[in-house]
């Protein structure tokens, strides 16, 4: 009787890979701007070029709930964090914007809007272009909005 032990050996599966940026920018339009730029930067580095559709899904997506924390958000003296997250084995790019107030909650219009309008349409992008959004609370203080988009 033969006694040999056969050992295979086999790497582990890899973890899913997810790309994670994460920045402080000032509460104000131009770090508005810079967080939209920034995206794009970011999305090409993950290999989404600028024109390509994922890449303008998250620059709308990101200026828009950057502008909304600048706008109803801001607590003087504080800045707004954003986090994009892009996980490859979901496909997923996932768009986080939070900000110091955590008492003005976004909320999609309630009535029709009609062309004489000058805001309130920003929501209702957000909700067409991404597959889903929302807020969770943000501890210590304030709220994250969040907001998810797939990527090919």
């Amino acid at each position: 009787m033969d006694n040999t032990v056969l050992k295979t050996t086999t790497a582990p599966d890899p973890e899913p890979e997810l790309r994670a940026l994460t920045q402080r920018l000032p509460a104000t339009p131009r770090g508005a701007r810079l967080a939209r730029r920034l995206a794009v930067r970011r999305m090409a580095e993950w290999g989404y070029p600028p024109a390509s559709d994922v890449s303008c899904t998250v620059a709308l997506l990101v200026a828009e709930l950057a502008s909304n924390a600048v706008r109803h958000g801001r607590v003087p003296g504080r800045d707004f964090r954003l986090r994009l997250a892009c996980a490859s084995a979901t496909r997923t790019i996932r768009i986080e914007v939070s900000d110091a107030r955590e008492d003005r909650l976004p909320a999609i219009p309630p009535t029709p809007l009609t062309t004489d309008d000058e805001s309130g349409r920003g929501l209702l992008l957000v909700d067409l272009l991404a597959t889903r959004w929302g807020t969770a609370p943000r501890i210590p203080v304030g709220k994250t909005v969040w907001a998810e988009c797939g990527a090919p």
